[in-house]
């Protein structure tokens, strides 16, 4: 088949793959739902590429997240909603609508300014949306639900501190922290293993606040964290497989561990 960058292509392949009698057997059994989680696994693909600085793993994982959109998109079209070209046209219009200071009269807004001003078109855009479906338009309605929980939890915070329900110190979500983990010492104290799962909600809810409080991404700062494992990890089996081992005890290990970190200091 002839390469191509025509978006076009790309939509004509998705068809084919959709074509009932001749497409794909494993594409067309596919709605909706069971793309959902591909489509969630590949945005992560995306940031895995990004955060190993990795160009031409990037190109592919966009690669794949677009089909994704196109995959939905054609779902759509094959139920008479929408297609992809609706899709274009939307998040067109909506980019104009939120950057007045780009494609309108406002001008001389700071960064934070443009934020603001996004934030109050966005929630204008979204009241307006729930209002004529007779959905809930809380404050935190607008929150979705399939967000990984630490991103949930950021955004449904930034929510409630917009109207003043926060903190203004660091060291006061600081001491929750302490507060919740207290809470789950004295729950297994107690022997208490439901209450001890349930305070680590608390505690997870609380250090993604505290992240928050400290400009951090906590699904970031993890993510670093799990790599800095992996990699000392790797050292410990890297080195055991040099002196002909596959096992060592705890105390082996930790010293090991040590050595990793002096090495990456």
């Amino acid at each position: 088949m002839e390469k191509s960058r025509d978006i076009a292509k790309l939509l004509e392949i998705m068809a084919a793959l959709r074509q009932p009698d001749t497409g794909c057997p494993w594409d067309l059994e596919q709605n909706f739902a069971t793309i959902a989680p591909c489509t969630i696994e590949e945005a992560y693909e995306v940031a895995d590429a990004i955060a190993h600085a990795d160009l031409s793993a990037l190109k592919e994982e966009l690669g794949d997240l677009l089909l994704q959109v196109v995959f939905h998109a054609r779902l759509a079209e094959e139920q008479g909603a929408f297609d992809f070209g609706d899709v274009v046209e939307q998040i067109a219009e909506k980019l104009i609508r939120r950057h007045p200071h780009v494609f309108g009269d406002v001008r001389g807004l700071s960064a934070q300014d443009v934020k603001s001003l996004w934030g109050r078109i966005k929630a204008q855009e979204k009241a307006e949306r729930g209002a004529g479906k007779g959905r809930q338009t809380g404050l935190l309605a607008e929150v979705p639900l399939a967000l990984p929980g630490l991103t949930r939890a950021v955004k449904l915070q930034n929510k409630a501190s917009s109207v003043g329900f926060d903190w203004d110190d660091a060291r006061l979500v600081l001491a929750k922290v302490r507060e919740e983990a207290d809470e789950i010492d004295a729950a297994l104290d107690a022997e208490d293993i439901r209450a001890a799962k349930e305070e680590i909600g608390d505690l997870l809810f609380a250090i993604a606040n505290l992240a928050r409080h400290l400009g951090a991404d906590p699904e970031a700062a993890i993510r670093q964290t799990n790599l800095k494992f992996e990699r000392r990890f790797s050292y410990i089996e890297g080195e055991l497989a040099r002196r002909g081992r596959q096992h060592a005890n705890l105390a082996e290990m930790d010293a090991l561990w040590e050595e990793a970190k002096e090495r990456e200091d």
